[in-house]
């Protein structure tokens, strides 16, 4: 794989067709033209109680055929395959604008962590009404469900537990922890009520070792086709390691991965390993135990994971094309069965992999099967009636290049870290570095998703940096820095502010960023180092800076996303509530508090998070109270809306006077200018703001108070004072 820069290499821009059909005269993806079909009319119990595997039991292997994903797959094509409804929706191209129009204000959940009321499941607490209206007052329009199918393993026909919060999918069923279909159906019609949407989610790039994997284990028909698994020769398998007792496979070393790739098994090491951890995951490739086939052959394969071991990598380019089945048959039951409006394609920048020279790592970022299959998906669900969003966390090059036919949103992993990484050091140069080079390589921020916290770490690899620029020079401090070493002292930064005696209530996950929350990132930045005595002070500046976040998320063209943290204003747990699911090296459970957004009388705590504390409390009691965090939220997210910043066009990110300010220029959609101006430090700024793009005369108005706070001179500038952790949103009006 080359490393030079995608950007200096000559491309023919692709230029799509002039518009000759019904999308240049009607809304796209009209409900009416929603096709549905449902999975199964009958469907088997899962015997969740004992059954030993038994490769030459017909039943056993029958059962795990009705169990699979892929076989649901197969039934709900059928029933689409055929039907004019398949055909009333635009697909080819990516239209961002058109997702926001339809929901540009998330709620991201995560149903291990919402408080629900005894006997009261996770879906039927997301429909509660009450929370709708809620949301509907603040300004949400779209409910992320997180991962809610059943996830884990089987051993036999018993179910194991998760290995990744619910990320290594092995059923299209609802998992009866979190609820029922029916109930994600309901909770479908309540959003739709209220003008909303749910968002679901699916995992392109892998499984877990459920059904599937384990007919793939037997070789049975196409299933081993599923994913990147080899079966090793019985000659060679003194080569592998010997899996434990109570283990079905082993990872492999560096040592043994190089041998294998040798002798023409596997492609060998890949670009990087993601969950890196000594003695638990030294490579991405794991060896099962002695498997018995339906044939009567014994095997044991060797079988790929990006991520943890509980989770084997599908293969997009087997002959079979077993794997593209499976996951489009998962999108297509999310959408036509369930109700969803719009998926999430979690992993999906890592699905192709190919061997290259010797001795070089295998290409597995930014691969061209990545961005094809991408493409395959996304075009399916808006052909489907729906949208998706990606979280790519690869290089700016790699979501340019997906985004231009690929998911329709993608998540925003450069800009978070760097808005943090101002917020430390009261200094946005970095932010301000990021937000250039998105906008000089022509990535749109309408089409990214802003997010404040979600169910993962602070993720602060700056892959842009790191890996494709990493020899790149970039102006840095008055210098000329390479990309690398920029990165590098951006993560040492965060870290070393972040973490530590400093904030010993945060802790680094392994080399991919820092466990935390929103608060407890404003807290470490204010100098709190024990969360357990925040003083109701504290926890007003730490409100504060935090709506400081929420405009810089919100003040801008995109979607803007916050969770159950960021509404409830939620501290890290403490270590030792969660020691036995943090204790190989998995930290981020530290941010995953228990949060109850309605205030229940009742809460459920079996089978759930340990509660954090919540500095802002529930939100019927903050939509009460006028200087609360939700109703400050309010109030920017009613100046998004009313102005459709949403689906504005960023066009400057000038210098600033003040190394703490950050200056955004937009145009609205009615041809108006839009400025946010943030104060990333605790004290007052005052200076001058110049754009070539503000007219000479223009009058600048506060969104918030309708107050007049000047004009803009002949000189395109403007003078401008921000108190301490504020900001402002101006409206630019020409002269007539």
């Amino acid at each position: 794989m080359s490393e030079d820069d995608p950007g200096e290499q000559p491309t023919q821009e692709h230029q799509a067709p002039e518009i000759t059909f019904d999308e240049k005269f009607y809304p796209a993806r009209p409900k009416r033209f929603r096709p549905s079909a449902r999975r199964s009319l009958r469907r088997r119990l899962a015997d969740r109680l004992g059954g030993e595997e038994m490769a030459d039991s017909r039943e056993y292997v029958e059962w795990l055929v009705e169990e699979s994903m892929l076989h649901d797959a197969n039934r709900l094509a059928t029933q689409l395959s055929g039907t004019g409804s398949m055909w009333q929706n635009p697909f080819a191209h990516p239209d961002p604008r058109a997702a926001l129009e339809r929901a540009s204000v998330w709620f991201t959940a995560y149903p291990l962590s919402f408080v629900t009321r005894q006997g009261e499941s996770y879906l039927a607490a997301l429909a509660d009404r009450g929370l709708w209206e809620a949301f509907r007052r603040i300004g949400i329009d779209a409910v992320h469900t997180g991962p809610v199918k059943l996830a884990g393993g089987l051993n036999g026909r018993r179910l194991t537990p998760s290995v990744d919060g619910h990320f290594d999918r092995i059923s299209m069923n609802v998992d009866p922890e979190f609820g029922t279909e029916e109930e994600f159906r309901t909770l479908c019609a309540t959003a739709a009520e209220y003008e909303g949407t749910v968002i679901d989610d699916i995992v392109p790039g892998h499984t877990g070792k459920g059904a599937d994997f384990r007919l793939a284990e037997m070789g049975y028909q196409d299933y081993p086709g599923i994913y990147h698994m080899v079966a090793v020769a019985p000659e060679d398998w003194d080569l592998l390691p010997d899996v434990p007792e109570g283990r079905d496979s082993v990872n492999l070393d560096a040592e043994t991965e190089a041998v294998l790739e040798r002798r023409g098994y596997i492609i060998g090491r890949l670009q990087r390993v993601i969950f890196y951890e000594p003695g638990i995951k030294e490579t991405n490739w794991s060896a099962t135990r002695p498997v018995l086939g339906v044939d009567g052959v014994e095997r044991r394969w060797v079988y790929l994971h990006y991520f943890k071991e509980g989770q084997p990598s599908i293969n997009w380019l087997d002959p079979s094309f077993s794997g593209m089945r499976l996951v489009i048959g998962d999108a297509l039951h999310a959408l036509a069965d369930l109700g969803a409006g719009g998926l999430r394609l979690d992993a999906n920048g890592f699905l192709g992999a190919e061997k290259s020279a010797e001795e070089e790592p295998a290409w597995s970022e930014g691969h061209p099967l990545s961005e094809a299959a991408n493409h395959f998906i996304a075009s399916m669900i808006r052909k489907m009636g729906g949208f998706s969003f990606q979280e790519l966390n690869l290089s700016m090059d790699d979501i340019k290049v997906m985004g231009e036919s690929g998911a329709d949103l993608s998540y925003d992993f450069v800009n978070r870290p760097a808005y943090h990484h101002a917020l430390v050091t009261e200094d946005t140069e970095f932010l301000r570095l990021t937000l250039r080079t998105a906008m000089e390589m022509g990535i749109d921020p309408a089409s990214l998703v802003h997010a404040m916290q979600n169910h993962d770490e602070l993720t602060h690899e700056l892959v842009h940096f790191s890996t494709v620029h990493r020899d790149q020079l970039f102006e840095w401090h008055g210098e000329e820095t390479r990309g690398e070493d920029l990165a590098e002292e951006v993560r040492q930064t965060l870290n070393a502010r972040l973490t530590g005696v400093r904030a010993p209530y945060n802790r680094t996950f392994t080399t991919n960023g820092i466990a935390c929350t929103t608060a407890t990132v404003i807290a470490a930045t204010l100098g709190i180092r024990d969360i357990a005595l925040i003083t109701p002070e504290e926890r007003d500046r730490i409100k504060d800076v935090h709506l400081l976040l929420v405009m810089f998320n919100a003040l801008q063209p995109g979607v803007f996303a916050l969770s159950g943290w960021d509404l409830s204003g939620m501290l890290t747990v403490d270590a030792a509530s969660v020691a036995d699911l943090i204790a190989d090296g998995d930290t981020r459970w530290l941010n995953r508090g228990a949060h109850d957004l309605r205030g229940v009388p009742d809460p459920s705590t079996e089978g759930r998070m340990p509660a954090g504390r919540s500095l802002y409390g529930a939100l019927p009691e903050q939509l009460a109270d006028p200087k609360s965090f939700a109703s400050g939220l309010r109030k920017i997210l009613e100046v998004r809306g009313e102005h459709g910043i949403a689906t504005a066009k960023q066009i400057d990110i000038p210098d600033v006077s003040n190394k703490a300010e950050l200056v955004m220029v937009h145009e609205l959609t009615d041809g108006q200018l839009q400025i946010t101006a943030l104060n990333f430090s605790a004290e007052e700024i005052a200076g001058s703001v110049r754009s070539e793009h503000l007219p000479g005369g223009s009058v600048l108005t506060d969104m918030f108070t309708g107050e007049e706070l000047g004009t803009v001179d002949d000189l395109h500038t403007f003078s401008l004072t921000l108190c301490g952790y504020s900001g402002r949103s101006l409206l630019v009006t020409p002269p007539e």
